[in-house]
């Protein structure tokens, strides 16, 4: 039996919805991202409440709000009636989420947060429900039907409601400035945090790690140094420790061949004279773009003077978890 068309049928029921969704916005959702915004400026956060299906959809707008840089939180109806209610402030912004806007749960709520003085933001299929009329602005969620074949189990509603979460989400983003590196620091343990936040003198091989060698010495010692250091590179450097050079486990491989008494000849001879180098001061990020584009596996940090500090090789890149 093929379900594949079956299946297809439920995806495009599911497009429809979000189609229906994004040609109903009107000017409601500008006017409550302004009210979000004006919230967030004053020290406020979002609350999100719903209840069944939607209280799982209230747990993920939460969590991408407040990763995104908009103080968030989630409510329980239930709860708030027992003492949750005191989480919220003046300064704060409620959206609710009912399709019917008749749930018993959300509609015996929203009076005692108007008391509050705390403005709601109504997702709802239904703007003449109790929810809708009890809303500051409503932004309605309805979609032409269903992917459950009853026309009954939450799918298309859901999936659609979720996503004018990320629409909000986003929008408020944008439009308060939130960079990159704001995204970072709110993700410290991800592989995008570090490699935003880690500096190359965080990831630098220093000392017994970072193979150095005077100019004019030979390719002999050249090797001794890198496996040494267990490195893929060694740094050519002066009595100043000004970087001159360097030569890499590649560089080695391509003139093996072609020199028989590699060995014996003077690093200078088949170094790389102009490298690419670190400051200690780049993002890693800047790091493996560097990487990429130049393809290239060992880079030499220099200081300001211009003398060889350290190195960053890309096979420690897996075990710091940048890549």
């Amino acid at each position: 039996m093929d379900y594949i068309p079956n299946a297809k049928k439920i995806l495009n029921i599911e497009k429809n919805g979000l189609d229906s969704i994004s040609n109903q916005l009107n000017e409601n959702f500008n006017d409550a991202i302004k009210e979000i915004i004006k919230s967030q400026n004053n020290n406020g956060k979002v609350v999100v409440i719903g209840i069944g299906k939607n209280w799982h959809i209230s747990n993920k707008m939460v969590s991408t709000f407040n990763s995104t840089g908009t103080l968030a939180a989630v409510m329980h109806p239930i709860e708030a009636m027992h003492g949750d209610l005191g989480m919220l402030t003046k300064n704060d912004i409620v959206l609710a989420i009912s399709y019917s806007g008749a749930s018993e749960e959300i509609t015996n709520l929203t009076p005692l947060i108007k008391r509050h003085s705390v403005k709601i933001i109504g997702l709802t299929a239904d703007p003449k429900s109790p929810l809708g009329k009890m809303s500051d602005f409503v932004l309605n969620i309805s979609v032409p039907e269903e992917a459950c074949p009853f026309n009954m189990a939450p799918t298309a509603s859901t999936t659609s409601t979720l996503a004018l979460g990320d629409a909000i989400a986003m929008v408020v983003l944008e439009s308060r400035g939130f960079k990159l590196k704001d995204y970072a620091e709110r993700h410290p343990g991800g592989a995008i945090g570090r490699a935003l936040l880690l500096k190359v003198k965080d990831i630098m091989r220093t000392d017994d790690r970072f193979a150095t060698i005077l100019t004019g010495s030979t390719v002999k010692e050249a090797i001794l140094s890198i496996t040494a250091a267990k490195s893929g590179s060694v740094a050519i450097i002066d009595d100043q420790g000004m970087l001159e050079g360097i030569l890499t486990d590649g560089d080695l491989r391509r003139h093996l061949v072609e020199s028989p008494n590699l060995m014996e000849l003077s690093i200078n001879d088949i170094m790389e004279k102009s490298p690419i180098t670190l400051n200690p001061e780049m993002l890693a990020v800047d790091v493996l773009k560097l990487y990429e584009q130049n393809n290239v596996d060992d880079l030499i940090v220099i200081d300001d003077a211009g003398r060889a500090i350290g190195s960053v090789d890309i096979q420690d890149m897996p075990k710091l978890k940048i890549i």
